[in-house]
């Protein structure tokens, strides 16, 4: 089977370099000033013209207002808003009339209770994103470095178009789309030697895993 892979958090020409250069499909971009990984509205746009036509272009937002939204999708001319705070069904709908782009909204996962999260957003979002729910006290709704437990959406329906991600890395990437057939992957964490620090050789190394997962 065919996987979407997506590197996010990239804040470097270096390292955005180094993602596409590995056959990444997805590179993502954050706004969210608490995360490491925060990129501003104008080194965005920088990052995504050196990306564009050579990768899509996906911009993590976290509860952002209108006027912050605005801001950045005139920066940025994101393929993709990846939406991980607390917005509706009803919010998704709206973007997607006012933005036209793919929109994925995060779902955080903990129990097989927490998968009733991702009903309302089946019919709206595009693709519903796993993550593993942030540690108590953590300020930050990705990116944690945490799995969840994979056997939690084993038996979702194949036709869901989902996203896993959620402490991945290039050791465990091979048994996770193995064992939940991800369509599509999203690291972040798994791939720094420190928060918010990209390494190439672990970017190469995860995509070679996840493909090799996939053939």
């Amino acid at each position: 089977m065919a996987i979407e892979i997506k590197i996010c958090g990239l804040s470097t020409e270096e390292t955005l370099d180094a993602a596409l250069d590995a056959g990444v499909d997805v590179v993502g971009l954050v706004s969210f000033p608490k995360s490491p990984r925060h990129v501003a509205p104008e080194r965005a746009a920088a990052l995504a013209e050196r990306a564009r036509g050579r990768g899509r272009i996906a911009l993590l937002t976290v509860d952002a207002d209108d006027a912050l939204l605005a801001e950045l999708v005139a920066a940025v001319s994101p393929d993709i808003l990846q939406l991980h705070g607390d917005e509706s069904p009803e919010r998704i709908k709206t973007l997607k009339r006012r933005y036209g782009s793919e929109i994925w909204k995060a779902v955080p996962l903990s129990t097989r209770e927490d998968l009733a999260g991702a009903e309302p957003f089946w019919e709206t979002a595009d693709r519903v994103l796993f993550d593993a729910k942030p540690p108590k006290g953590s300020e930050l709704p990705g990116g944690n470095g945490v799995a969840f437990d994979w056997g939690l959406i084993v038996d979702l329906d194949p036709k869901r178009r989902f996203v896993l991600s959620g402490g991945l890395t290039p050791e465990t990437v091979t048994e996770a789309v193995t064992a939940t057939r991800a369509p599509a992957v999203d690291v972040s964490s798994g791939v720094e030697s420190a928060p918010g620090v990209k390494d190439p050789e672990l970017i190469a190394a995860f995509v070679r895993a996840a493909r090799s997962a996939a053939s």
